[in-house]
């Protein structure tokens, strides 16, 4: 794919998965969280080209940059996230203001580390893109599913952060 093609690409998916965080929905507590994260990590690793062969070690550093700014990424929006339980015992999420200024801080570091790639005279290709958001799809469901596991006995809320009350969101008609 084309360096415009993938950043149309890049900008469609990260559109739409904010503004899917925005609606309530359902965590499905069953469900293997980690599956996803994994085929889009495998699929990442498959692809040639991961590492420019040509400038091998400020490749690594930066597809290490990449990884970390995907983990904290995927921390952040995990933890700015809101969930709670409705009487039935479903459990419900629904991203915050918070969630919207982590991904934006993110898309920002990640554009500038390609602009730091650019400068370098680096190959780059999608496939670090790809393995840093399978980082942050599994380290934000790995978090989520832990709060879900830890959250009270009574079933309150679990508190996104810097809630003052930790409320239910409304959730968004189907």
């Amino acid at each position: 794919m084309s360096g415009l093609l993938d950043a149309l690409a890049v900008t469609a998916v990260a559109g739409l998965v904010i503004t899917r965080q925005l609606r309530a929905s359902r965590i499905d507590t069953d469900r293997r969280w980690w599956v996803l994260p994994v085929v889009l990590g495998v699929v990442a690793l498959r692809e040639p080209g991961l590492i420019d062969a040509h400038h091998h070690t400020a490749a690594v550093l930066l597809l290490t940059a990449e990884l970390v700014v995907g983990l904290v990424t995927g921390a952040g929006w995990a933890w700015t996230t809101r969930i709670w339980v409705e009487a039935d015992g479903a459990v419900w999420s629904r991203g915050t203001r918070a969630s919207i200024a982590v991904w934006a801080v993110g898309i920002a570091l990640r554009a500038g580390l390609y602009g730091v790639g650019a400068v370098l005279g680096l190959r780059q290709d999608s496939s670090g893109l790809l393995l840093a958001l399978a980082a942050t799809l599994l380290l934000r469901s790995g978090v989520l599913a832990w709060r879900v596991q830890t959250r009270r006995p009574d079933g309150a809320p679990g508190a996104a952060y810097r809630d003052a009350v930790a409320r239910p969101a409304r959730k968004e008609p189907a």
